[in-house]
C-alpha cells in the first residue's frame, strides 16, 4: 500500500479549485497527511505588449494587488482549526502555474496532487493548453484531477 504523507492542492480559487480543496481535506483526514494548498501567480510581463505605452510601473501595483488578494483567498480558504487538522501550510508562489506545481511536488515530497479542471471545451483547450494537463504529465506523483460539479464520494 502507497503511504500519503504529504497532498498538494493547487488552487486558482474556482469552483472546480473548491473542489479540489474539499477533495484534499478528505483525503488528508483519511490518511493523515499534511495538506498545502498552493496559488501560483502568474508574470504580468506576458500581458504587458496589451497595456498602453509608459504603463509597465503600475503593473508593480496591480502585482502587489493581487499577491494581497491571492493571500486574504489563501487564507480563507482552510479555517484555523482545520490548518492545525491538517498540518496545513499556505503557499503564494510566483511563475508559469504548472511549471511551479510540478517544482513545489518535486522539492517538497509531494505523494499527491488534487486538483480541480475546468473541463474546457477543445477550441479552448488547443488555444490556451491545460494546466491540469501539463501538471498529469510531468508530476513526479499521482495526480486526482476534480471537475465541479464532481462526484461525491458517499460514506456508508
Amino acid at each position: 500500500m502507497m503511504a500519503i504523507k504529504h497532498i498538494l492542492v493547487p488552487t486558482d480559487f474556482s469552483e472546480p479549485s473548491e473542489a479540489a480543496v474539499r477533495y484534499g481535506k478528505a483525503f488528508s483526514e483519511n490518511f493523515g497527511a499534511a495538506l498545502t494548498l498552493l496559488h501560483v501567480i502568474e508574470p504580468l510581463s506576458i500581458y504587458a505588449w496589451a497595456s498602453p505605452e509608459g504603463s509597465l510601473p503600475a503593473l508593480a501595483s496591480v502585482r502587489e494587488d493581487l499577491e494581497n488578494s491571492a493571500r486574504e483567498q489563501l487564507d480563507q480558504a482552510l479555517t484555523s482549526a482545520e490548518r492545525d487538522k491538517y498540518r496545513a501550510k499556505l503557499i503564494l508562489l510566483n511563475g508559469s502555474p504548472f511549471v511551479e506545481i510540478v517544482r513545489f511536488a518535486r522539492t517538497q515530497d509531494v505523494d499527491l496532487i488534487v486538483m480541480g479542471t475546468h473541463g474546457r471545451g477543445p477550441i479552448a483547450h488547443m488555444l490556451m493548453g491545460s494546466v491540469a494537463e501539463k501538471v498529469v504529465r510531468k508530476a513526479p506523483c499521482p495526480v486526482l484531477t476534480v471537475r465541479h460539479p464532481e462526484h461525491e464520494f458517499v460514506m456508508p
